[in-house]
C-alpha cells in the first residue's frame, strides 16, 4: 500500500501548482516526480486527490482527479483564547496538539499578568498547517493575533463563554456545564492566572467562571484539557 502524501494548498481548485514551501518538500525531501499521486488539503474543508504533472527543482505542478468535501467531525465552533506562556515552546505545543484533537479558532490574549505580550503568528501558522496535515484534517483553525483582554471579552460573540481560573474552589466543572453541539469559547489565563479584576470584568461581559478540576494545571495543560472537553461535547 502506497503512503499517502498530504500537502496544504489554499484555493487548490483554482491553481495547478504547489506553494513554494510544499513544492520543495515534495521534490527535495520526498523525491516525488511526475506521475506520483498526492492529496491536497485546502484548509476550507476539502481533500483533493491529485497527480503530479511536472516536477523540477523550482516548481511542482499537479492535476486534480477527484475532490471530497469532508468538513469536520465535530459540531459547532470550538474557540480557545489563551495568554501565551513565557516559554514559547509550550504555546506552540498547545497549537499543535489542539489542532490534532480538533478545534476552530485560536486567539492569543494580552492579560494583566502576561509574561509574553508578543507572538510570531507566522510560526504558529506553520505549526497549525503541519498538525492539520499530520492529523488528516481538512479544516485549518483560524488564527487571531494578540488581543487585549478587555477588548476581547467585549467582542466575543459565542453564546457559551467560559473563563477558567483558580480563585474559587467551588466553581462548577467545565465538563459539567458545556452544552452539546454549540459554539463555545473558553479562556485560559497566563501562568499567574487572570487577575481578580479580569475575572469580574469577564463575568460582567457574560462569561461563566469554571474550573478544570482540583489539580492546579499549567497554562498549556489547562488549554489542552479545555479543547478536549469542548471537542468531546461537540463530537458527532
Amino acid at each position: 500500500m502506497k503512503e499517502v502524501r498530504y500537502f496544504y494548498v489554499p484555493d487548490a481548485q483554482h491553481t495547478d501548482m504547489l506553494p513554494d514551501e510544499e513544492a520543495q518538500h515534495a521534490i527535495r525531501v520526498l523525491r516525488l516526480s511526475e506521475g506520483d499521486e498526492i492529496v491536497l488539503i485546502d484548509g476550507e474543508g476539502s481533500f483533493h486527490d491529485a497527480v503530479i504533472t511536472h516536477a523540477d527543482k523550482h516548481q511542482c505542478r499537479y492535476r486534480i482527479t477527484e475532490s471530497h468535501s469532508v468538513g469536520k467531525f465535530w459540531r459547532g465552533s470550538i474557540h480557545l483564547a489563551i495568554a501565551p506562556t513565557k516559554n514559547i515552546d509550550r504555546t506552540e505545543w498547545v497549537a499543535e496538539k489542539a489542532t490534532e484533537i480538533g478545534f476552530d479558532r485560536l486567539t492569543f490574549l494580552r492579560c494583566q499578568f502576561s509574561e509574553r505580550t508578543q507572538i510570531k503568528l507566522e510560526r504558529i501558522e506553520r505549526i497549525l498547517i503541519s498538525a492539520m496535515k499530520q492529523s488528516k484534517k481538512a479544516l485549518k483553525p483560524q488564527l487571531h493575533d494578540m488581543t487585549d483582554f478587555r477588548s476581547f471579552i467585549q467582542s466575543a460573540t459565542e453564546p457559551h463563554k467560559y473563563i477558567c481560573h483558580c480563585y474559587d474552589d467551588r466553581l462548577p466543572l467545565l465538563r459539567d456545564v458545556l452544552p452539546q453541539d454549540s459554539d463555545t469559547l473558553v479562556m485560559i489565563g497566563p501562568e499567574g492566572d487572570f487577575s481578580i479584576d479580569e475575572v469580574r470584568l469577564a463575568e460582567a461581559a457574560g462569561f461563566q467562571s469554571v474550573s478544570l478540576g482540583a489539580a492546579r494545571l499549567r497554562t498549556e495543560t489547562a488549554a489542552l484539557v479545555a479543547v478536549h472537553l469542548m471537542n468531546l461535547a461537540n463530537t458527532h
